[in-house]
């Protein structure tokens, strides 16, 4: 018995036994520094949103304070989001889209996409992949509200400046363009935004030949308001230039209209429509009501988030009806 119990002592004792027990020590620490490190990387592409007050827009939060603080407010930030607690309202306005929108300078992979409310900073994660889903037209009719109502949802990431790549910058290449784009994971929809695309002959077929599966979203106004808005923010440029009904009809008498006009031709939306469906079919395209935008958007909503295959998750809960403007606006989270 003695004899056992001195060969049992001796073989745990040995320096090979000792080497592979430390070795084995070894491995599991990586493994647990490994995953610590992972989750802290996770936890820090969280939502991050403070509000920029003077500058009326939403900029992402950088990094201060201590590392323990700053990773538990933004844990506490993501769960109030995600349970939809009441909040501030925001100081976007529905229609305040397109004017403040349009970008002169050519759009770049630092300038091309912008923080905005519940987006995600993703970090080393995720890849930059060409849209599946754009929002060509029309000028005018609310498409940068609904880009900033779209925003909310977590499974869609857009660019923020227009990077009109299908009418003006198309010779840059298909590279260029994607790397305009956000990262998204695996799940997530890329979009953008540009509202000439829909009068513009050229765009149907190119955007074809990038996805002949590309889902498009046009949002569309009563023609006349439309009109009447488009023109009301030319003159805020040029002030001098004739008035709406001199360019609006070739002769007052007859009634009869100057559909040479760009505010009356995007109006047309059946002309343009034509061009579009010679390469998508009617199911690959959503009009989105301007009015309805107004009156019920997350009616409008719900119908969007349908179209792009997407769990309904912006309700009512997430807009305000501003009084004053007399437009919804977003709530914007606490913190």
């Amino acid at each position: 018995m003695e004899c056992s119990l001195s060969w049992y002592h001796s073989d745990l004792t040995s320096p090979a036994a000792l080497r592979k027990k430390l070795l084995l020590l070894f491995a599991m620490l990586l493994l647990w520094f490994y995953i610590l490190y992972s989750c802290a990387g996770l936890c820090l592409s969280l939502p991050s949103l403070v509000y920029d007050y003077e500058a009326g827009r939403q900029k992402s939060a950088t990094a201060s304070g201590a590392g323990v603080s700053e990773l538990r407010s933004k844990l506490l930030l993501l769960r109030s989001q995600a349970a939809g607690e009441e909040a501030a309202p925001a100081t976007r306005d529905l229609l305040q889209d397109d004017a403040a929108a349009q970008q002169t300078d050519i759009p770049t992979a630092a300038s091309g996409h912008s923080q905005r409310p519940f987006d995600l900073n993703l970090g080393g994660f995720g890849a930059k992949k060409l849209p599946q889903a754009i929002i060509i037209g029309v000028k005018k009719g609310g498409t940068r509200a609904l880009l900033e109502f779209l925003r909310v949802h977590p499974d869609i990431r857009a660019v923020g400046a227009e990077p009109h790549f299908f009418d003006r910058h198309y010779d840059k290449g298909m590279e260029w363009y994607k790397d305009l784009m956000p990262k998204t994971l695996e799940g997530q929809i890329t979009m953008e935004k540009t509202p000439s695309y829909f009068v513009t002959v050229e765009a149907a077929a190119r955007i074809y030949a990038m996805s002949k599966d590309a889902k498009l979203i046009v949002v569309v106004r009563d023609p006349v308001t439309r009109a009447i808005s488009d023109y009301t923010q030319t003159l805020s440029k040029k002030p001098d230039i004739p008035s709406f009904e001199s360019l609006t009809f070739k002769n007052r008498t007859t009634g009869l209209i100057d559909t040479s006009w760009s505010a009356i031709q995007i109006g047309i939306y059946a002309k343009h429509l034509e061009n579009w469906l010679q390469y998508f079919p009617m199911r690959q395209i959503l009009f989105v009501s301007g009015e309805r935008l107004i009156s019920d958007p997350a009616g409008e909503l719900s119908r969007v988030q349908d179209f792009l295959a997407l769990k309904r998750i912006i309700t009512d809960k997430h807009f305000y009806f501003n009084q004053t403007k007399g437009f919804p606006c977003l709530k914007k989270p606490e913190g």
